[in-house]
Parts: C-alpha cells; structure tokens; sequence
C-alpha cells in the first residue's frame, strides 16, 4: 500500500501538464468565441420557451445583452487559464458560467459540454499554472518544475472512461447494423468528392462502424503502452480528422485527441523542444525537473501515508466510480435507450440514433379544444429535437397547461398526436393516444407513457 501511494503521490515533470493547460485552454477560448459569434440571445431569449433540466428549471437567460455580457467575460477566464493567469479564480469563474450555460436548455444538449465541465471541474483540483505560466512568474510560492503523478493518472483515466464507454454503448443491434451511420453517410454523397461514394458503401460503413469500436475498446487501453501509443494516437488522429470534417462536432474531436498527448512521459515537450533546435543531450531544464519523469516507475523506501494522501486517493476513487457508473443507468430500465431516452444523457452515447419527428398537441378545457403547432413556440432546432425526445414532449405539455391556464381556463389537459422514425425506420406513434400529459409527472419512466418501439430496421445486415 505505502508503494502504492509512494508511487501516485511522486512528482513528475510538470511540462505536459501546462501544455495541456494551454491547449484546454485554446479550445475553450475558440468555443466561447464561437458562442458569441452564434448570437446567444437568438438561441435563449427569441422562444417562448426552454426545455430544462430535471431539478434546474430555476435556472433562466440573463435579460437584454446579459448572454453578450456573460459569454465576453467568458472569452476573457478562457485566456486567463491559458495563459495561467489568476488561473484557479478564471476556471471558477469559467466553469460555472459554463455549466449555467449548458443548464440554460435541454434541446442543446452535447456530450462535449457535458466533458468540458468535468475536465473544468478536474482542472480545479490540479495545479496546471505552476509552469509556463504568469502566475508562476510573479508568484514563486506557485512556481513549480514538477507535478504529483496523481494529477496526470486521474485525467487519464477519466479520458480512459469516456473512450471507453464511446466504444462499449456502440456495441447495440442498430450500430451493428450499420445504423444510423449508414443513412447520414448516404446523405452525404454529394456534398463531397466522388471517391466519397466508395467509402459510403456497406464495406466502407461497416469499416467506419466496426472501426470505431475497436478503435476505443482496443485503442484506449492501448494507449497505456509505450509501443502502441503512437499508432493509436495516430488512428485517433484520423478518426477525429474524418469526425470533424463530416459532422461537424465541434471541440470534441481535437480535445479527446490533445488530451491523449497526456499518456506520453511528461516530460515530452521539453524532448520536443530539443529535437526542433537540434540540441544534444539532455537540457538543464529538463536534467533538474525531474524526480521521476516515467508514469510507470515502481515506488521503493520508506514513505509515510498522511490523511491528506488517503483523502486525495479516496475522492479520486469515488469521482472515478460514479463515472463508470453513471453511464450504467439504462441497463436497468426496461426499453431500448435509444427510443425511450430513459438514462440517455451523461452516458457518452455519441451518434447513435438519428431521430425525425412530428408532434401536434391537443389542448382542452370542458368542451373547448385548441390543435397547437409547436414551431408556433419553438425554433428549429428546439422542435426537431422535442418531437423524439419524451421529456420534452412532456415539457412541452406543461407549458401549454401553463398557458392556457394564464388564459383563464381550468381543468386544462393536454394531449399529443406524435409519429417518430429511429434510424431509418418507418414512421410510427410515439406516445400513447388519448394520454393527457399534465397528469404524468416527471418522475416517472418514458416507457411506461410511451408505445414500444415496433418498426424494424431497414435492410438490416442481420438480425439481432
């Protein structure tokens, strides 16, 4: 045990770590930058209104050019953490104006946000400024050459979840099947090249599909191993490359990809350093850095255990397991995921339905009854994502009871005509006929208010 704290608690040269600091930061400086750019009050504050998270429906916009405010300071922490400046308050700051953003509603949910407030939340614990940084060099008592090892080994294994689930949720009849790669592909054909059409055959899906699977089940763990970790790193690069450029997933793809660089010995970018200024030998930087540059090293000697150590290593071990854990919602809720939403969100289930919908509600007091078109309410987006996704439709419901109420009648239900298509497949009814909404609560499970998904695939490869 003393060798096993001994050898998490060793310092390690503190070099990869900054450069991940800055990289982290560069990409939360461009997606803020990014969001400022998409017009945060268009997406907030133009309809009438947001889906929102179960426990957070407190949370609302900032009024008038609040949002333009809050994304502008936002802009201004993300620098501040790349550059290391007051780095611990800027990524306070920043982290919880991004999780107040990524509350604000439902329908804009990303897998990538949801990685970025976690890594936000790691980073906080972790001192990524103590060098290459200015707060190391006005501040000596910050200034360090080195890191523990621990901060290095629980960003990694968090990155190792997230691989790893990506790979394990897509082990489903339906990616199987090639669904619903194969449709989005097939609709890319003419926005690019002809040898495009090659790749969209069932070889080059099956490829892609079967690809990826391997790609984080086998890769990830792989990336542990000094001779793997190039060729998977390499594999990685192409994968996120063709991510990136056919979907368009914003930071996701290179952030995965640069965290990755963290598995190298952590003193890589000063051996980087060295070999593009042809400088032979070791440098007196990175000479006196070290006590132990390797994350493989064994621990050996006296060394005496404190209750900060054992603190550190048990909210390590509790943050790790409630990640592993998190994603196992679904497994025991009756259903397919995919169709009922039920423990889809925080589950790094990426690209794995492609849902269309439509949905026209009944509204009725006493003998009264109104037909409502949701597009009425919402914008694009916010409808399309709505029509699939139950606790939506559910929101939804109780805001038109809410409305209607506002008007002045009682005893108001709400009812919905919904048709939805999962992955390809023919159009059927989503939720139960004749169900009034505003006597469900959100509590209970979609697929006990919703009709079994009953459509089969589309020339399926085979049956599963």
């Amino acid at each position: 045990m003393n060798a096993f704290f001994q050898s998490l608690f060793k310092s390690v040269d503190a070099s990869s770590m900054a450069v991940f600091r800055m990289g982290f930061g560069a990409l939360l400086v461009f997606n803020s930058i990014n969001n400022l750019v998409l017009c945060p009050t268009c997406r907030y504050l133009e309809p009438d209104m947001l889906f929102k998270y179960h426990y957070f429906e407190w949370v609302v916009p900032w009024p008038g050019i609040g949002l333009w405010v809050h994304w502008g300071i936002m802009t201004l922490c993300a620098f501040a953490i790349t550059f290391g400046y007051r780095y611990r308050l800027a990524l306070a700051i920043f982290t919880v104006g991004f999780t107040y953003n990524f509350l604000l509603d439902e329908a804009l949910y990303l897998n990538h946000y949801y990685m970025v407030i976690l890594f936000c939340i790691l980073m906080l614990f972790i001192p990524a400024h103590c060098k290459w940084s200015m707060d190391a060099r006005r501040d000596s008592r910050i200034a360090s050459a080195t890191v523990p090892r621990w901060t290095i080994v629980l960003l990694l294994l968090q990155l190792e979840i997230i691989l790893i689930w990506a790979g394990i949720v897509k082990l489903n009849p339906d990616w199987l099947n090639l669904e619903p790669l194969r449709m989005w592909m097939h609709a890319l054909r003419d926005d690019y090249p002809p040898f495009f059409t090659t790749l969209t055959g069932n070889a080059g899906i099956a490829l892609g599909a079967y690809g990826s699977i391997a790609l984080h089940l086998l890769g990830a763990p792989l990336l542990f191993f000094r001779w793997a970790r190039p060729w998977v790193l390499l594999a990685y690069g192409v994968f996120h490359l063709v991510n990136h450029t056919v979907f368009n997933i914003g930071i996701f793809p290179w952030f995965t990809w640069f965290a990755s660089f963290l598995f190298f010995r952590p003193d890589w970018p000063l051996r980087v350093k060295e070999k593009i200024f042809s400088r032979k030998g070791t440098s007196e930087e990175s000479r006196g850095a070290l006590v132990d540059d390797s994350l493989t090293a064994t621990a050996s000697g006296a060394f005496g255990v404190t209750a900060k150590q054992v603190f550190i290593v048990t909210a390590m071990a509790t943050w790790l397991l409630s990640q592993i854990l998190i994603p196992t919602r679904n497994w025991f809720i009756p259903g397919n995921v995919a169709w009922t939403e039920d423990g889809h969100r925080f589950s790094w289930r990426m690209k794995l339905r492609s849902k269309r919908g439509v949905a026209v509600y009944t509204v009725s007091s006493g003998e009264q009854t109104w037909q409502v078109d949701p597009k009425t309410y919402l914008n694009a987006k916010q409808y399309r994502k709505m029509t699939c996704i139950p606790d939506m439709v559910w929101q939804f419901g109780q805001f038109l009871q809410a409305e209607w109420q506002e008007k002045g009648y009682s005893s108001v239900s709400v009812t919905v005509d919904s048709r939805c298509s999962l992955n390809g497949r023919d159009f059927q009814t989503f939720v139960k006929p004749d169900l009034d909404l505003t006597t469900l609560s959100r509590d209970q499970l979609a697929v006990n208010w919703l009709e079994p998904l009953e459509k089969p695939l589309k020339d399926p490869l085979w049956k599963l």
